[in-house]
């Protein structure tokens, strides 16, 4: 089947010569999109357009962590590959998308992931976990609210042999984990403090998340990559084995 574009026959993602399916697990990318707290927006200004020079022609500023994409270990490791460094192999394979559903602030564990994928996980698999959060991301509350991942989740990916995984939230740790909260060069947005204590019944957030992005250290030591806010058709696919292709610009010492 073909759909035209702009007056152009593509063939279609659902339906076409090589009979498979393609479904983008991807949000969209520009400028305003939504960003991380301390990250500046995306740049992109036209040098040559089509009244100016008869071309289009594009020049884009922008970080290596907006909306979807991959961490290179040396986002965070110190001394481990850069994403130009990483085979190819490690970009694309079979694995699964399982569904965990989360609200405000809870936490993705290894038993929530044991219960979720069982024996369907296999080594080297490709691991997707679909929270339902894309559905927010925006600006607000989907940076600083948002389910996350906390060591026994990294520990049991280490232990299945998980080659990446990728999720529906801001980070490959829960957000108080991260400079959001009491971490770093944070904190970001000191007003949750009290926030989480309320919500928590009690719990300050540094007891309740004593080490600064332990997933994204334990993970990618062991050369696991992380895809942080998987969106597009998620939904679509949740539930099945998929074969994946995720492949980076290769940035010369990129970050992700």
């Amino acid at each position: 089947m073909m759909v035209e574009i702009r007056g152009i026959e593509f063939q279609a993602n659902l339906d076409n010569d090589m009979g498979l399916e393609f479904v983008n697990l991807s949000h969209r990318y520009g400028f305003q999109c939504p960003n991380w707290p301390y990250f500046r927006d995306v740049q992109i200004e036209r040098m040559h357009y089509m009244a100016k020079s008869g071309v289009l022609s594009q020049t884009l500023t922008t970080t290596m962590h907006v909306t979807t994409h991959i961490d290179a270990p040396a986002h965070v490791v110190a001394g481990t590959p850069f994403i130009d460094e990483v085979p190819l192999p490690h970009f694309f394979g079979s694995g699964l998308v399982v569904s965990i559903p989360k609200k405000q602030w809870e936490q993705i564990t290894g038993d929530d992931l044991e219960k979720a994928c069982g024996h369907a996980i296999r080594k080297n698999d490709v691991l997707i976990i679909n929270t339902g959060w894309h559905k927010q991301y925006e600006d607000g509350d989907y940076f600083t609210h948002c389910p996350g991942l906390v060591p026994s989740a990294a520990k049991w990916m280490i232990e299945k042999g998980v080659k990446v995984v990728g999720h529906d939230t801001q980070a490959n740790d829960h957000p108080l984990a991260t400079a959001i909260g009491p971490h770093r060069n944070g904190p970001l947005h000191p007003h949750l403090a009290e926030e989480y204590k309320e919500w928590s019944g009690g719990i300050a957030w540094d007891e309740a998340f004593p080490e600064w992005e332990p997933v994204h250290n334990l993970l990618f030591n062991q050369g696991i990559l992380g895809i942080e806010n998987v969106g597009g058709d998620l939904d679509s696919v949740t539930g099945k084995r998929c074969t994946f292709a995720f492949f980076p610009w290769n940035w010369d010492r990129g970050d992700g």
